[in-house]
C-alpha cells in the first residue's frame, strides 16, 4: 500500500486518477479501524489533509465556507458558527473523543455513509451542500443526495468532496442535535435526531426541519412532522403529534444496539425533544 499527501486540489485528483484502486481520507479515523476489522487495502492512500482549502473554515458574505478536511474541532469552537447552528456544533462535539475531534472532519463523517453519522441530520436540516471535485471540473449539490445507502454514496471515481456550504441563519431561527447511545460517551448513536425551526414575528413557526439518522438505510426527512408545525404556534400538543409521525417514518433494523420497535419509539421522542430545543432557541434568537 502505498501513500499520498498532495497539496492541492488538482494534485490530488491527478494522483487518484493514475490508480485504479485508491482512497482519499482526511483524519483516517473511521478508515483504519476498518482496516483493522478486515476491508480489503486500497493500493494507494491520498491524504487530503494538506491541502489549504479543504482545512478551511472561513465566513464572508453571508455564507459559511468549510473545508471538508476541517477537523471538527474547529466548528465545535467557533463561537459564531455555534450560535448560528448550535444543532450542527453539538454534533460535531460529539464525535468520539477529543483526541479524535482533532482528526475527524465532515467530509470524513458523512462520506463513511454511516445511518448513525452524528453531524449528518444537522447538516441536513441546515439545507448544506457539497462542492465535488473531479477531472471533469466541480459540482455542487445538497448533502442530502450524498449517501445512498449504508456504506454507499453518490460520488464517482477519482471524486472528493472539497467543502461544505452553508448560508447564514436568519434571525428566529436555530437549529439543535439529540443522540441516543447505549454509554455515555463515545459511542455510535442507536437513533438520532436533527431540527431546525424558523419563526416568524408574531412566534409562529414559518418553517420546520426535521431529520432522523440510525432509523433507516440512510438519513431521512419526515415532512410529515414538519407540516405539523407549518404556520403554528409550538405547543406540547403538536410536539406529539411530530413525536408519533417521526416513528412512523421509520424503518430501522434490528441489531446488536437495540430492536426495531426501540429504535421507532426513541426515534420518535428524540424528533420531539430537537425540535422543542430548536424552537425554544429561534424563539431568543
Amino acid at each position: 500500500m502505498e501513500y499520498s499527501l498532495p497539496q492541492s486540489v488538482e494534485e490530488a485528483l491527478s494522483t487518484l486518477n493514475s490508480e485504479s484502486n485508491a482512497t482519499v481520507f482526511a483524519g483516517a479515523t473511521d478508515l483504519i479501524p476498518q482496516l483493522r476489522g478486515g476491508r480489503s487495502e486500497p493500493r494507494l492512500l491520498v491524504d487530503l489533509k494538506k491541502i489549504p482549502s479543504l482545512v478551511n473554515l472561513s465566513f464572508s458574505n453571508g455564507t459559511w465556507n468549510i473545508g471538508a478536511a476541517t477537523p471538527v474541532v474547529r466548528i465545535k469552537n467557533n463561537v459564531k458558527l455555534t450560535k448560528e447552528f448550535p444543532g450542527l456544533s453539538e454534533a460535531s462535539g460529539l464525535i468520539g473523543s477529543d483526541q479524535i475531534q482533532t482528526r475527524a472532519s465532515l467530509g470524513g463523517n458523512l462520506c463513511t455513509a454511516s445511518p448513525g453519522a452524528d453531524t449528518v441530520p444537522s447538516l441536513i436540516v441546515n439545507d448544506a451542500l457539497v462542492v465535488i471535485a473531479s477531472n471533469k471540473g466541480s459540482r455542487t449539490i445538497p448533502v442530502s443526495d450524498v449517501v445512498t445507502g449504508p456504506g454507499s454514496i453518490s460520488l464517482g471515481v477519482g471524486e472528493f468532496i472539497i467543502e461544505f456550504i452553508l448560508q447564514q441563519s436568519t434571525p428566529r431561527t436555530s437549529d439543535a442535535y439529540e443522540r441516543f447511545i447505549p454509554r455515555t460517551e463515545m459511542d455510535i448513536a442507536v437513533v438520532d435526531a436533527a431540527a431546525r425551526i424558523s419563526l416568524d414575528e408574531r412566534g409562529n413557526c414559518k418553517e420546520a426541519k426535521i431529520a432522523i439518522g440510525a432509523a433507516a438505510p440512510t438519513v431521512i426527512r419526515v415532512p410529515a412532522a414538519e407540516r405539523i408545525l407549518q404556520g403554528k404556534k409550538i405547543n406540547d400538543e403538536l410536539l406529539a403529534g411530530v413525536m408519533k409521525e417521526a416513528s412512523k417514518a421509520c424503518n430501522p433494523i434490528n441489531d446488536k444496539r437495540g430492536t426495531i420497535e426501540y429504535r421507532t419509539k426513541v426515534a420518535g421522542v428524540l424528533a420531539r425533544r430537537a425540535a422543542a430545543i430548536a424552537f425554544e432557541r429561534a424563539s431568543k434568537r
